[in-house]
């Protein structure tokens, strides 16, 4: 167990949790299983130390659902880099966009745009949509999104200029394939859908592990995507014609009342 200590009192504790949220290489958090184990270590200290006053388990250095250099710095659950080379060809053909451009949007946007505003953690251009669309899916705490979507998107010209190399950077990222919203049907069938479902017997925090693999290539993919949408000037167009309905939903609604 690490503990950080500030004006002579503990403020953080470190450990490993096998598929537990936020195993490997610690996990920086208040959930249960730490708590448990705090609990019991303060328990065992007051025994010896009668006069030691515990004023909370919590003291907020975790951080847990809330944004932290801490976390942003030292990780917390998983921390996670995911990579890719993109051919040129794709880029065109797929993407509708050129290397340049992404490479000079990503500067300007997701860098230069996010320095500006003051961001903490949030250098990419949508990270939590697919963190928390995950979250829900496979039974995580969504709440967690706010420290595991910290994330830094990059993107340079490689080969001479040719492709494209791209990346998403990831520190705090805390999901678990055991307990809690896991157990729960739907959630359930979509982490054995991940072949992540449960604990793995065999090398403890290996599901959990993969499960925030699968987190990062999502968002790298996504960030692709919305990137590549914005330079190539289709964002508005896009959502006007696959987000919006050309149904009126409230006559639907009361004609099936």
């Amino acid at each position: 167990m690490e503990v950080v200590m500030y004006a002579e009192r503990p403020y953080r504790s470190s450990c490993v949790l096998g598929d537990q949220t936020g195993e490997a290489p610690y996990v920086r958090t208040p959930k249960l299983f730490v708590s448990k184990g705090v609990q019991n270590v303060l328990d065992f200290l007051q025994t010896d130390f009668p006069e030691m006053d515990v004023i909370g388990i919590s003291g907020n250095f975790c951080s847990d659902k809330k944004p932290a250099a801490v976390n942003w710095v030292e990780g917390r659950g998983k921390s996670v880099v995911c990579e890719a080379i993109i051919n040129g060809d794709v880029v065109r053909k797929v993407l509708k966009t050129s290397v340049e451009s992404l490479v000079e949007l990503n500067m300007l946007k997701n860098l230069t745009g996010s320095a500006m505003a003051g961001a903490l953690g949030g250098f990419n251009a949508h990270a939590s949509n697919i963190v928390t669309a995950i979250y829900i899916a496979t039974g995580q705490d969504p709440a967690q999104n706010i420290e595991s979507s910290h994330c830094i998107t990059m993107m340079e010209a490689v080969n001479d200029g040719n492709d494209l190399h791209t990346s998403a950077t990831m520190p705090s990222i805390e999901v678990g394939t055991v307990g809690g919203g896991t157990q729960l049907a739907s959630q359930s069938a979509c982490l054995n859908l991940l072949g992540v479902k449960g604990g793995n017997r065999e090398s403890p925090g290996a599901n959990s592990r993969l499960l925030a693999n699968i987190v990062a290539g999502a968002v790298l993919a996504g960030e692709l995507s919305l990137m590549s949408a914005l330079a190539a000037g289709q964002l508005v167009n896009s959502h006007m014609k696959y987000n919006r309905s050309s149904k009126d939903a409230s006559n639907t609604a009361l004609n099936n009342s």
